[in-house]
């Protein structure tokens, strides 16, 4: 047997059938979902500005890393099942809104206050433990995402494809908006001088803030 049909024959069926067409169609459909300012936009931006590039960074791995989780739990059926169920669904949105209602609450307490530590960039572990936690709790906690892998992706799938091609899916979908949220934290890393100047991080938070808590009402009542 031939190196080529071995290396076909360890491939899944599913990915050989996986159309390339409908794939770049997905992915060019993903990016624009990506680009779509939101909590994960609004989190990472803050923590950006409040301890540096390494903060920024760890927060945008928790955003993917929660991507990932639900791209998994929708390839396995575990999304679909939470989607379903009324009870879950409803009570992770709210929980969901509550978390960003508790960022947007402090967002504007810190720009009523004024009161900010050094700018220098915050590196110690706990703070990329906080980044991290803050980017992963927003994402897992907002039912929209599941959905998405759940309702939306499966129409770009072709006839045929199963797990391991969804889960490819998934996670690009993940790897795309890692990329865009470590793009995003460069740039703000950039601008960090002037955004952590006391009249400018002040209104900074307080738009962060409102952003958030905008964000949390509209999860809160949005329908499915």
């Amino acid at each position: 047997m031939s190196v080529s049909r071995q290396l076909c024959g360890a491939i899944p069926a599913s990915l050989m059938r996986m159309s390339w067409t409908a794939y770049a169609t997905y992915l060019s459909f993903a990016i624009v979902v990506v680009l779509i300012p939101g909590p994960d936009f609004a989190v990472v931006v803050g923590n950006t500005v409040s301890g540096g590039r390494t903060r920024g960074r760890w927060c945008a791995a928790g955003v993917a890393s929660s991507n990932a989780v639900q791209g998994t739990a929708a390839v396995v059926g575990l999304g679909a099942l939470v989607v379903a169920a009324q009870p879950v669904f409803q009570a992770i949105k709210w929980l969901g809104a509550a978390y960003l209602g508790y960022l947007g609450v402090r967002l504007l307490w810190s720009a009523l206050r004024g009161r900010y530590e050094s700018s220098g960039p915050v590196v110690d572990q706990h703070a990329a433990r906080r980044g991290w936690r803050q980017g992963f709790v927003s994402n897992i906690t907002n039912p929209k995402v599941l959905v998405f892998y759940v309702a939306v992706l499966p129409q770009f799938m072709t006839p045929g494809a199963g797990g391991p091609t969804l889960l490819v899916f998934a996670l690009s979908h993940a790897l795309l908006s890692l990329a865009y949220l470590l793009t995003l934290t460069a740039v703000i890393d950039r601008a960090r001088g002037l955004l952590t100047r006391r009249p400018v991080r002040r209104c900074l938070d307080a738009v962060t803030g409102v952003a958030m808590l905008g964000f949390g009402a509209r999860l809160a009542f949005a329908s499915r």
